[in-house]
């Protein structure tokens, strides 16, 4: 396959192709070849009919499906994840994990639920991850992470469930494998104060340690790992306290592990006395009685009716496999404490939606494989069973009821495999032989489970997917067959902790070890002791019982080579893998269902369809001309056969959802503009409130900022260092010594004011030629202060250590504006201004004569137009006067509160019928319906109750009056749409002619308008 770009992957290069049901040839073969093809390029992700329309095939394009999924459908999500040791199942639910904490919203206490759930990572690595022969951080225990969320989708809770723990570890290691990665960490992390109180030693010195010889694993750095563990602790809120005694557990195990016995006279004995003092101090216990505990054991002996307790003493190797018992109880209910821990610090009291991760052990076939690998496989055969219910079963019964023409697709059903293990009874399954066989055994020897290999043989020997040979059985597996050794099956089964050791730690003075076993011996156990078989077979039905629950995804991760290294594929590995069916298993939904999700595709079926549920579908189906031979109509369900086809369902319905995005979003940016712009206006108009009088044009005026066109004006941008922001830009007039005008372009940035002139070039190339110059650069540091007159006009002096400036703008009050705001930024001051219709500013000096003062002079005149009289050294201003100082902006836009109740009351029509996903469109409501293109209200209600108490209109005459003829007088057409805010004012739209009755000087006039009297802004219309 040549390489293609995905639409919505950026232009990122693909290899092979992304999803295996899109082949042009679906065999063995051909997937082995994409998938090797995909992890040369270095592509190790593959999809299997998952979501390709939303993103490559990534972890993260999963876990985004997954909590989409749990958003619109309101369903329960789980992922399980497969595959041999060393395949990277770890880290695919750490990259689960991390995704859902980036994505997910939430306050403080949620970051705080995220912290402790990325936290438990390494932490629980720490205690029950190790180093194998096959992957050098394998967990050695199986975990469903459940990440609860609440109804916004902010992960607020979880809960952990652990099971399989390989306890057997603890005191026993491979060739070239590692204990528990926590013993490496505390040797190597630890202080020398920590050291020093847990007799801490190199890892040779410790039996359960130096079995394997093997002590460093490349690339991992044991006392930067130990420091992540501590913090772990501390982020989930273990108490310090606690994290001491778990250290000493720890170290108490190791030092344990060191006491060894003998044989004298067939009863086990010390070996070294000396070392029994430090593992009963970091224990907490007494030393002799931790002897007595490991040398003897206490039983109960009925006889004629009477119970009696006698101590009998224990041989060599029966006084090991209790000291080997004591550490593997220590290690397991530390580890179970850490995990309860956790699940507290996150618990919540009631459950809303979740996401589950499954991470548990591959399918394990070995050389040797006891106790362990059968209860690993056993998950594995439950697991199986799961993905064939709710796939390949489940599909083609649902073709059955719904009557889909079909072909059937033959599959191997392992509820056969899963029954020879765990049934109960007719026949009973090798699970129930086992515990039986384990109740009636009184010590420890190859007798028991010599006793368990005829019984199985008895029982289960004619199924056809056991067989049994002189040192174990075979069972046939979904995934092959698999050989079991039946030395230590019983023992390990057992899995019992003598009531003697449970005493002896119960005599810790340490509360945290006590805490640990909480058993009630005082009571009279009648009935059977759990076996560890029993144990996980119940886990096990609780495990698929959850998941049953759950919409699943599956995560199969393969491992490429035993080399560790990159690009290097064996063949051999990958010489089992199903195809998928693509011909066969097909996408189906309820016909509400589909209607629902795709409704959104045609203008017929949104925002419902007003037909039957099956015409509403197949209208769906043809607006997208999908071919008939390319879906198929069940009973209650629509079938869409190719993914090519869901493919295309789905790529128009995101694009729908992209498009309403982005339309939303851009209706919600130019409110938010709105907003901003109204401040300013108002902070514009503080200024000169009460010291100014204003025009009429200058209320309620739209800001610009940039009147000059500064983006297509290269020649004026080469005075500003590049990037240099623009606030404010505008043509503006210049007054000189002499009073003349000159014009000049003036810019505002963070770093000045720019004062922009043109001249004529006097020799060179461009001589004759027009050529922009700066004029003069102020800088905020050197301004005093702004002058300006208290009438109407728009003069204004800018006051500078060198020389003053007088200046004239239509759009002066917006320039102070920000001049004051950039000036408070740069000087840490409040810019000075000044209000007097006289006033002073320095000039230039030019040549020999002085600067000098001149005076302006304001004097009340006629009209809104300046009249400038130059006089000598003084310019005399006459302005008509304007609206009062009082006059504001203030009050007169839509308030945001009156926005947002229209917002609010347009959602709460649509709520009903808009869903969308919740980290794609935080809104629902389209703003651009909403009429923001008109000037705004142009002054404050303050001043229209002034002009409505001095115009209130006289009371309704009793009778009808006599239809009067149509008024002569003077009329105005509106200039923009207005819509009365009160029942006393008028609304009319653009162009509209409006009969005036009176012009008030606060600017609300009355007039009439279609037979009504009212009152309206008169700045939104012109006279005629």
């Amino acid at each position: 396959q040549g390489s293609k770009y995905h639409w919505q992957s950026q232009n990122v290069k693909q290899s092979g192709v992304d999803d295996m049901v899109l082949l042009s040839k679906i065999s063995e073969d051909a997937i082995v070849e994409n998938l090797k093809k995909r992890y040369m390029d270095d592509y190790i992700f593959v999809s299997c009919f998952i979501a390709q329309y939303e993103n490559p095939p990534h972890i993260y394009a999963l876990t985004d499906n997954m909590y989409r999924n749990m958003m619109i459908d309101q369903e329960n999500q789980c992922v399980i994840i497969s595959g041999e040791s060393g395949a990277g199942k770890t880290v695919a639910a750490k990259y689960i994990m991390g995704y859902i904490s980036k994505v997910s919203g939430g306050g403080d206490k949620v970051q705080h639920v995220k912290d402790i759930i990325l936290q438990s990572n390494p932490l629980l690595e720490a205690f029950g991850n190790a180093k194998t022969v096959r992957n050098n951080n394998s967990s050695r225990f199986g975990k469903y992470f459940e990440i609860q969320f609440s109804r916004g989708g902010e992960p607020d809770g979880g809960k952990i469930s652990n099971f399989l723990l390989e306890k057997s570890r603890v005191v026993s290691q491979n060739e070239n494998e590692r204990n528990f990665h926590v013993y490496y960490q505390l040797i190597e992390g630890a202080n020398p104060q920590q050291k020093e109180a847990l007799g801490i030693m190199t890892p040779d010195y410790y039996y359960y340690l130096n079995q394997s010889g093997t002590y460093k694993v490349d690339g991992t750095n044991d006392s930067k790992d130990f420091q992540e563990t501590m913090e772990a602790m501390n982020v989930i809120g273990i108490p310090e306290a606690y994290q001491a005694q778990g250290l000493q557990i720890i170290t108490g195990i190791l030092h344990l592990g060191n006491i060894s016995f003998i044989e004298a006279g067939n009863y086990g004995q010390v070996e070294s006395t000396d070392l029994l003092a430090f593992p009963a101090y970091l224990l907490g216990v007494d030393p002799t009685r931790l002897q007595d505990k490991l040398t003897s054991r206490k039983m109960d002996s009925k006889w004629g009716g009477k119970s009696e307790s006698i101590d009998v003493t224990l041989n060599q190797e029966q006084a090991t496999y209790t000291r080997d018992a004591l550490a593997k109880a220590l290690y397991t209910r530390l580890f179970d404490y850490l995990v309860e821990a956790i699940n507290k610090a996150i618990q919540k009291p009631h459950e809303e939606y979740s996401i589950g991760v499954l991470d548990i052990y591959g399918f394990e076939i070995f050389q040797r494989n006891g106790f362990e690998q059968f209860c690993i496989n056993f998950v594995n055969e439950k697991l199986q069973q799961i993905f064939i219910e709710l796939t390949l079963k489940a599909e083609q019964e649902e073709y059955v009821q719904e009557g889909i023409k079909w072909t059937p697709i033959e599959y191997f059903n392992n509820k056969v495999v899963c029954d020879l293990i765990e049934n109960k009874l007719n026949p009973p399954g090798i699970m129930s032989v086992l515990d039986d066989v384990c109740a009636t055994m009184h010590a420890k020897g190859e007798g028991a489970d010599g006793t368990l290999l005829q019984k199985l043989s008895a029982a289960v020997g004619t199924h056809e997917h056991f067989n049994s040979w002189n040192s174990g059985f075979v069972i046939h597996h979904y995934a092959g067959k698999v050989s079991y050794e039946i030395n230590g099956f019983c023992e390990r089964n057992r899995d019992v902790l003598f009531t003697d050791l449970i005493e002896l730690m119960q005599s810790s003075e340490h509360d945290f070890i006590r805490s640990l076993f909480p058993e009630n011996l005082n009571t009279d156990k009648k009935s059977r002791p759990t076996t560890a078989s029993s144990k996980i077979k119940k886990q096990a039905n609780d495990l698929v019982n959850t998941l049953m629950k759950c919409t699943p995804h599956y995560i199969r991760c393969i491992k490429p080579n035993e080399t560790k290294r990159p690009k290097d594929w064996e063949e051999s590995r990958f010489v089992s893998i199903t195809p998928p069916n693509r011909h066969q298993i097909s996408n189906s939904r309820t016909f509400r269902e589909f209607s629902r999700k795709y409704a959104i595709l045609t203008a017929e079926t949104w925002p419902c369809w007003r037909g039957g549920e099956q015409q509403g579908v197949l209208h769906l189906l043809r607006s997208v001309n999908m071919d008939t031979d390319q879906y198929q109509m069940g009973r209650s369900k629509v079938f869409v056969k190719a993914p090519e086809s869901l493919f295309l369902l789905e790529e128009m319905r995101e694009r729908k959802f992209d498009m309403f995005a982005r339309t939303i979003q851009k209706a919600w940016r130019r409110y938010i503009a709105r907003r901003k712009y109204e401040q300013m206006r108002e902070e514009a108009s503080d200024i000169l409130y009460n010291s100014k009088e204003r025009r009429r044009n200058s209320i309620n005026r739209n800001f610009v900022g940039d009147y000059l066109g500064l983006e297509q004006r290269p020649e004026l941008r080469q005075f500003l260092a590049k990037r240099e922001r623009v606030d404010f830009a505008d043509s503006v007039n210049k007054f000189d010594r002499r009073f003349n005008s000159i014009k000049r372009d003036l810019i505002l940035s963070p770093k000045g004011i720019y004062l922009i002139g043109r001249e004529k070039v006097k020799k060179g190339p461009e001589k004759g030629q027009i050529k922009e110059v700066l004029k003069r650069k102020l800088e905020f540091e050197s301004i005093h202060s702004v002058s300006l007159s208290m009438r109407q006009d728009d003069f204004f002096i800018v006051h500078e250590a060198q020389y003053d400036s007088l200046l004239e703008s239509n759009f002066k009050t917006e320039f102070l504006s920000l001049l004051c705001k950039r000036y408070e930024e740069v000087t840490k001051n409040k810019l000075s201004l000044s209000f007097n219709d006289r006033l002073e500013f320095r000039v230039k000096k030019e040549g020999w004569g002085g600067g000098g003062t001149r005076v302006v002079v304001f004097q009340r005149g006629q009209g809104d137009l300046a009249e400038i009289k130059p006089a000598g050294k003084t310019l005399t201003i006459n302005v008509g006067d304007g609206l009062p100082k009082t006059s504001s902006d203030r009050g007169t836009w839509i308030s945001s509160t009156c926005l947002t109740r229209a917002c609010l009351g347009e959602l709460n029509k649509l709520s009903t019928q808009w869903v969308f996903t919740t980290h794609t469109i935080s809104l629902s409501l389209s703003l651009s319906h909403l009429s923001l293109s008109h000037p705004p209200h142009p002054l404050s209600r303050m001043q229209r109750k002034r002009s409505i108490s001095s115009q209130r209109p006289p009371p309704a005459p009793s009778s009808r009056p006599k239809a009067q003829p149509r008024p002569t007088g003077p009329r105005c057409r509106a200039l923009y749409q207005y819509a009365g805010q009160d029942t006393d004012e008028l609304s009319f739209d653009t162009n509209d002619i409006i009969d005036l009755l009176n012009e008030d000087a606060s600017g609300w006039w009355r007039g009439r308008f279609c037979g009504k009297e009212g009152l309206f802004p008169g700045n939104y219309v012109e006279k005629i």
